[in-house]
């Protein structure tokens, strides 16, 4: 268990009591980080991932998530039992066996992979939905377009649905809807069907890219979690690869009605893997069964949880998990850049899916099968970038050691402050080898350096603004999708033209000269970040405050029974 700052439920109380407000202080300003902190408890921003902070009121004790006790429950001075893992607990998932514990990795990695590749293997026959359709491309396009919208919208509802009923409920009932939602699309009649189904399933689909992170979290401790997010941050990047890869193939040789029925197959046998074989790994939910069994069998209603004890009000949900996005995006400023900056990554990414029919169906005379094949560069960028995530992470646990355990959220931007030039590169390349009568690998191995730099520039910016607002990081995450998704959604409307209006060498060059515009971002927030942070209510908490709580509440100890 990662190590967190409470009030001990231990025999080390009498110490801690002695604590004075000033070395609690003194503490806080060392470490440069915010503090979650309830009415007697003040956790580790790590641990703040892993509780039900958008679902229970702000004064509930959340120490039951962190303090496992021999008895199974801490008793609260009102009689109720909070009911807690024991030490050792083979229910509690951060004790399974590390063989399991990658199985379920891979295997939530694979459900995002299947849902990305959903999202761009589509757009390998495009221009046999408008011809069957009697509609403009434009139209046809729209299909990648409603469904990366969805992706902005549903964060907003299964976020906190997984806080409130747990990861298994959120996975198997919006992939069901999903993979249901894939046939009607493969058997449409008319276009409006297809647009809608695929608007419901961009919606369902953003579950798992929702939840998966939170599985993770669930699962591994913290200095062992670099590993798995890399190959998670990898995943979604790899899926929009693949694609255009499988979906050109099928639009060379069968009718584009075979893209949904292999899309079908494959999200459907993932689908029966993760209904099957994955479990429970939500703390606070496996621990509200376990108080619910408790009750049940002993005939004791004391045993609750602070899910079951505390329920934040209907309202309270709504404001935090629909208003806070949004007032994070457009009040705080190291959420709104970073938030911009990661909609330019995304966006580029959804405009390589028509700048490459562009470069090398229209300039080179490519089929649809080759010009697919145009996007494995970015795969293996993405992959090498996945290879080189243990070492940023190893990178980073030095730094934590420096900082005596307590690095300043600003570490987290070094890897970004190198890789935000791989994009530029990339897109220069890309932009300038895209003649028709030059050879087609200059273009196609552009795209090394910016599939490089995708995932190395998206795990750093999710680790800084998880660091930055720890107690509101799902917030501040869900605010960086909502915008991204907007801006990837739109991007598909408008890219073809751009390259027929401006030509392939300035189009490209624009997209690179927004990249390196954005090259500065990482600089300035390494340079002011944590002045930034200082100043924001949301990003830092008063050390007097939590200082004063923690002093008064580490004399007034919660009895173990």
């Amino acid at each position: 268990m990662a190590d967190h700052a409470s009030a001990s439920h231990t025999n080390g109380a009498d110490s801690e009591s002695t604590t004075s407000a000033d070395e609690l202080k003194l503490e806080l300003k060392k470490s440069n980080q915010p503090y979650l902190h309830t009415a007697n408890t003040v956790i580790s921003p790590l641990d703040a991932a892993n509780f039900p902070v958008g679902v229970v009121r702000s004064t509930a004790d959340l120490t039951e998530y962190i303090s496992p006790q021999p008895t199974g429950y801490i008793a609260e001075p009102d009689g109720f039992k909070l009911v807690t893992f024991t030490p050792d607990d083979p229910e509690n998932p951060k004790n399974w066996s590390k063989l399991y514990k990658w199985y379920c990795t891979m295997t939530v990695a694979l459900l995002c992979f299947a849902v990305a590749f959903g999202s761009a293997v589509v757009t390998g026959d495009l221009e046999g939905v408008a011809k069957h359709f009697h509609v403009s491309l434009e139209v046809s396009i729209l299909t990648v377009t409603l469904f990366v919208v969805g992706f902005g919208v549903g964060p907003m509802v299964f976020a906190p649905a997984s806080e409130l009923w747990g990861r298994q409920i959120v996975y198997i009932s919006t992939l069901g809807i999903a993979v249901v939602f894939i046939i009607p699309c493969a058997v449409a009649k008319n276009i409006g069907t297809l647009l809608v189904c695929r608007l419901i399933d961009g919606i369902a689909f953003s579950a798992p890219m929702t939840v998966v992170g939170g599985t993770l979290a669930d699962l591994w401790n913290n200095e062992e979690r670099g590993t798995a997010m890399a190959a998670f941050s990898a995943a979604p990047f790899i899926g929009p690869c693949i694609g255009p890869i499988v979906g050109g193939f099928i639009g060379d040789n069968v009718d584009w009605r075979w893209i949904y029925y292999v899309m079908l197959i494959f999200t459907g046998a993932v689908y029966i893997l993760v209904c099957f074989t994955i479990p429970e790994t939500y703390a606070p939910e496996i621990l509200k069964r376990r108080a619910k069994k408790l009750r049940k069998q002993t005939g004791d209603n004391s045993y609750v949880t602070d899910l079951e004890r505390s329920p934040r009000p209907i309202g309270e949900m709504i404001a935090v998990n629909l208003y806070r996005p949004l007032i994070l995006l457009f009040g705080e400023l190291i959420v709104f850049l970073i938030s911009i900056y990661m909609s330019v990554i995304y966006g580029l990414l959804y405009m390589f899916f028509f700048a490459y029919p562009v470069v090398f169906q229209e300039g080179k005379n490519f089929k649809l099968g080759p010009v697919g094949l145009m996007f494995i560069p970015i795969a293996v960028g993405v992959l090498v970038s996945a290879m080189i995530a243990p070492l940023v992470n190893r990178h980073y646990l030095k730094m934590v050691k420096k900082y005596n355990g307590h690095p300043p959220a600003e570490v987290r931007l070094i890897p970004m402050m190198f890789a935000c030039w791989l994009i530029p590169i990339g897109l220069f390349i890309f932009a300038w080898t895209s003649y028709p009568r030059l050879i087609w690998v200059g273009p196609c191995l552009a795209g090394f350096p910016c599939g490089l730099g995708f995932c190395l520039l998206y795990n750093s910016a999710n680790n800084y603004l998880v660091d930055s607002y720890q107690h509101h990081a799902a917030s501040a995450l869900a605010a960086k999708t909502f915008l991204r998704s907007l801006w990837g959604a739109a991007v598909p409307l408008f890219t073809i033209q751009m390259y027929h209006r401006l030509g392939n060498e300035w189009a490209g060059s624009l997209l690179a000269f927004i990249a390196l515009a954005c090259c500065s971002i990482p600089y300035l927030f390494y340079i002011y970040g944590s002045r930034i942070r200082a100043r924001s209510k949301y990003a830092y908490s008063p050390d007097d405050e939590i200082a004063e709580k923690m002093a008064h509440g580490a004399g007034k100890e919660k009895h173990s029974v």
